[in-house]
């Protein structure tokens, strides 16, 4: 990333308004990301989806804004991060509009894949303007603004989208979880035209790994490609010979970086130099297993809560507050704990993630069906979202300090890819179980088998949030605060 200050905005008023864009667009992201959780039975019933689609909706979103995170930091550095910002912006407020105006699953999945591409291709700019535009304390109490920002469209995120469809109805309220972007896009693009700098681009002349890009988007389609679709056509050969080339092609990648990087003429997606350091390897896969342990949650509950136990979408979105809440709180003391207890903090976190997880399989476990209610899962996943919380500020920051200063720009983008495909393959495989261990034989029978399949899918959920608990030793146990850190959330 260039280091050229933008050719406007001198002033710190006009910064700060600046900054206001910017984060306009991150809660809309955000509050996208999280809002479509509570209406996927309602896609399920509205369009005749089928168990496969409802993942896609969500890990296809998730994997494509891991993919273009890294590319799009580049094309910012080359063509300007004011540019971007708008393109990513514009094309993701129409991506929206398709999402509404789908008739079937399939043209619903392909807009919420241009959704994540775009929401992909607008986040870096946010944090490369922010870099830019203020130094010293201004810089971190403007990530600060954004962190917050994060957290709280991530907590309205079902609360509106349950509103809006208990406001419009199941047949088509749907829909508007997806309407409510354009006149957020619509001001946000217009803002962003008239208030943000232009100029900082021409930092890389080097070009983009299209490539390595190609290599690394097909072995993560052919490994999702089975996971979501298997459980529902039986496995068939098809299926196993996908996820053989998935690996096959993870290898081609691996060495087309490597042959890349002797070349030196372009920079390659993923810098192999940064495996040589075991720590960042170790710190990378805890990335993928965190997101891919909490992304799931919410997917589990919100089918079964509505589909499952009857209970409408606001009702569902209910279910979330004390997680959101909980990472507010966490996320907004995980700065102070952090620098004072180091790694301790993150190990505090991750713990409390897998407690409350655990426990809130155990509930799932233990309490019959027609006795749940959303009193049961209030203080598990209060735990769960306060660890979150702890974990998910500053856990980008120990990671990157596990290589060298040099590198830590490359290491900030690989990590935020990292999160994001963990998310993707963690709604793939809780999808999977899900629906794969449904079985339901008559009416009478519909309440206490999603609750038994959503038990065995939040079983998983908690493996994965221990294996990440293990993982977290990896990390250095302090950071130097003089690392920059530029990561998606």
């Amino acid at each position: 990333m260039t280091s050229a200050p933008p050719t406007a905005l001198r002033g710190t008023r006009s910064r700060w308004l600046a900054l206001a864009v910017l984060i306009l667009g991150v809660a809309m992201g955000m509050l996208d990301t999280t809002i479509v959780n509570v209406a996927l039975p309602t896609i399920r019933t509205g369009i005749d989806a089928s168990e496969a689609t409802l993942s896609w909706i969500i890990s296809g979103y998730a994997l494509a804004y891991g993919l273009i995170l890294i590319p799009a930091g580049r094309i910012g550095d080359r063509f300007g991060h004011k540019w971007v910002f708008v393109v990513g912006l514009v094309g993701f407020t129409a991506a929206s509009l398709a999402c509404g105006l789908a008739e079937d699953g399939a043209a619903l999945v392909v807009a919420r894949v241009a959704q994540g591409l775009f929401g992909g291709l607008f986040f870096p700019p946010v944090t490369a303007l922010i870099q830019l535009l203020f130094t010293g304390r201004d810089r971190g109490k403007a990530f600060a603004v954004m962190g917050a920002a994060i957290g709280v469209s991530t907590a309205l995120g079902p609360i509106v989208g349950g509103l809006l469809i208990e406001w419009l109805g199941d047949a088509d309220g749907w829909r508007s979880i997806f309407f409510v972007n354009l006149p957020i896009g619509v001001v946000a693009v217009v803002a962003a035209f008239l208030i943000l700098p232009s100029g900082a681009e021409g930092g890389d002349a080097r070009g983009a790994d299209w490539f390595g890009f190609v290599l690394l988007a097909g072995a993560l389609v052919a490994v999702l490609v089975p996971l979501i679709e298997g459980q529902d056509l039986d496995w068939p050969l098809w299926t196993w010979l996908s996820l053989a080339g998935g690996v096959v092609l993870v290898v081609l990648f691996a060495l087309w970086e490597v042959a890349l990087t002797r070349r030196g003429r372009t920079t390659p997606l993923v810098p192999p130099h940064l495996f040589s350091h075991p720590a960042f390897t170790g710190g990378v896969i805890l990335a993928l297993v965190y997101f891919a342990a909490f992304t799931s949650i919410f997917f589990t509950i919100s089918i079964l809560w509505q589909a499952g136990l009857g209970h409408t979408a606001l009702e569902s979105g209910l279910v979330s507050i004390p997680f959101a809440l909980g990472s507010i709180v966490g996320a907004s003391q995980s700065d102070r704990v952090a620098h004072r207890f180091g790694r301790t903090a993150l190990v505090i976190g991750t713990a409390m993630v897998a407690v409350g997880l655990i426990a809130v399989w155990l509930v799932l476990l233990l309490v019959p069906a027609a006795d749940l209610t959303n009193w049961d899962l209030l203080v598990p996943l209060a735990v769960a979202g306060i660890g979150s919380g702890l974990f998910i500020a500053p856990n980008a920051q120990f990671i990157v300090a596990t290589v060298d200063r040099t590198e830590a720009g490359a290491a900030s983008g690989v990590i935020g890819t990292m999160q994001r495909i963990g998310s993707a393959i963690g709604i793939a495989v809780i999808g999977s179980v899900f629906f794969g261990t449904l079985d339901i034989s008559g009416p009478t029978d519909v309440a206490p088998s999603f609750a038994e399949s959503a038990a065995h899918a939040m079983l998983v959920s908690a493996i994965f949030a221990v294996a990440a608990f293990a993982l977290v030793f990896v990390l250095p146990k302090r950071v130097d605060h003089g690392y920059e850190v530029v990561a998606a959330e």
